[in-house]
């Protein structure tokens, strides 16, 4: 079913303009004017006039080209334009042409269009409005994207496996856009009104040649950041940006970009235009959202629902208690209805515990008369005389021991006294003095030094005579004496050492 194209409905002017136009032609010049002084038209009257002159001279055209800035409006209209390398022309599909309509418009397709050319007086600008379209082929751009979406897709970078999934309970959140947009404001209102998240924004250009390095760099200074370092690292990233067309949007398709995005390790959320837009961030991203404010959503839960779960959890808990209470419970009343009573089962025990109880006492008292019969039985046996036997006998050792062990001590001591003895003879023997009591002297030189051979001295060297009562000093002559012959002395009897001297 096909709808009539809609019209406006214009005020006519006060002057016929059918009588001033024929099909199809120009406006002509009254005939009656003054030559040189040609009749004036309104601005509404030449407006209008070619407007029926475009629509009767191109009432059906077919026009190849590929489509740009596509805007839904919400009215149900589709306003677009065609272009090709050298022009541009905009059109519209009116509601009712919508549904019939070979193909939806999207940016970067090239189609074939039917329709007719009409102006809008209101601003002395021309449009097609198409009734058909018809897919013609991909235009240069979106051709350009499928190539690298088929590269990219061949390296396995679109592969499901290699999606990280979102932390469910974010603390941090980066976010890359344009600072001063509506679009960091939105995802900002919005995680605010979900979540108490920590949102580092990182601002960069998102359109434009430098922007797609700008986000790729940043998405990579996130990445790089490490745990406890100056500023705390994301758990999850947002690439966002308002919509625009497929030339606004194009920065997004850049392969380094892509590429940027694959080798992160921190989950990323890709909100790059409206739900309708499509880049090849969407693709290697870990999720794509239709809308910023989407991806707010996306990458945060929502607190109070959170609570509200926790509180139904804590409510099935006590609920699941209590019925698991009550079932065994129940059980157990069931299982004590098949038991004995318990005075039955008790009862006997009872009775001869009454019983044993009852023959104690007596029993007690037997027992103590029978160790009192063996003790007084025993205790005639016993007599002073049986501990005292033991205490003389250990008496007797130690007096035995006491006088050996003196004997040993006065021979042990004696030995030391005669080993003291022998000791201080030989010392005696040593003693440098000992000699000089038996009429000997020593020579000492005038500093001190003990002579020990006649060579030693010279001729009138000053000596120092030392004796058993005192010094005196002498004078050495030039006349050697003879030599004297030494005669050891014989030993002393009994083997006894004598007097070295």
């Amino acid at each position: 079913m096909r709808c009539t194209t809609a019209r406006t409905d214009y005020i006519q002017p006060v002057t016929d303009i059918d009588s001033l136009t024929g099909a199809g032609a120009t406006p002509k010049l009254d005939e009656s004017a003054v030559e040189g002084n040609a009749q004036a038209y309104s601005v509404s009257e030449l407006a209008f006039a070619l407007k029926r002159t475009i629509e009767d001279a191109y009432g059906f055209v077919r026009i190849r080209g590929e489509i740009s800035k596509v805007t839904r409006h919400a009215s149900g209209h589709i306003y677009l334009s065609l272009k090709d390398d050298k022009a541009t022309i905009d059109g519209v599909v009116w509601k009712g042409s919508v549904r019939g309509l070979g193909c939806q418009p999207q940016t970067g397709l090239e189609v074939i269009v039917t329709g007719r050319i009409t102006t809008y007086p209101a601003r002395s600008s021309y449009q097609l409005i198409i009734e058909t379209m018809a897919p013609a082929g991909v235009g240069a751009l979106l051709a350009q994207l499928e190539r690298l979406k088929a590269k990219l897709q061949a390296e396995g970078l679109f592969d499901p496996e290699r999606k990280r999934p979102l932390p469910p309970m974010p603390a941090v959140i980066g976010v890359i856009t344009s600072p001063t947009g509506a679009v960091i404001r939105d995802i900002l209102h919005r995680i605010r009104d979900r979540w108490p998240a920590h949102v580092i924004v990182w601002p960069v250009v998102v359109q434009g040649a430098d922007a797609a390095a700008q986000v790729a760099s940043a998405i990579a200074g996130f990445n790089s950041w490490t745990q406890g370092g100056a500023l705390p690292r994301p758990d999850l990233l947002i690439v966002a940006r308002g919509g625009g067309s497929v030339e606004d949007l194009w920065p997004f398709n850049d392969e380094a970009l892509a590429r940027a995005v694959a080798a992160g390790t921190i989950p990323l959320i890709s909100a790059v235009g409206h739900e309708t837009d499509t880049t090849l961030i969407d693709f290697v991203s870990d999720r794509r959202a239709p809308t910023p404010t989407a991806a707010a959503e996306m990458g945060t839960p929502v607190l109070t629902e959170l609570k509200a779960q926790v509180l139904g959890f804590e409510h099935r808990m006590a609920r699941c208690t209590h019925h698991a209470l009550e079932v065994r419970r129940s059980r157990l009343s069931a299982a004590s209805r098949g038991l004995p009573k318990p005075q039955d089962i008790i009862g006997m025990a009872s009775q001869r515990f009454d019983l044993a109880a009852g023959r104690l006492g007596a029993a007690l008292a037997r027992n103590t008369a029978a160790h009192e019969r063996d003790l007084v039985r025993i205790s005639s046996r016993l007599s002073p005389l049986l501990l005292d036997r033991p205490r003389r006998q250990q008496a007797q050792r130690v007096a035995e021991f006491s006088v050996r062990l003196r004997a040993a001590t006065d021979r042990r001591l004696l030995q030391l006294a005669e080993r003291l003895a022998r000791t201080d003879q030989l010392r005696r023997s040593f003693d440098p003095n000992g000699p000089l009591q038996r009429g000997f002297a020593r020579v000492h030189r005038a500093e001190g030094a003990l002579v020990r051979s006649a060579a030693a001295l010279k001729a009138g060297e000053a000596v120092k005579l030392v004796f058993t009562d005192g010094e005196r000093g002498a004078v050495v002559d030039g006349t050697a004496g003879p030599a004297v012959k030494r005669v050891p002395k014989p030993a002393a009897p009994g083997g006894a050492q004598g007097s070295l001297f």
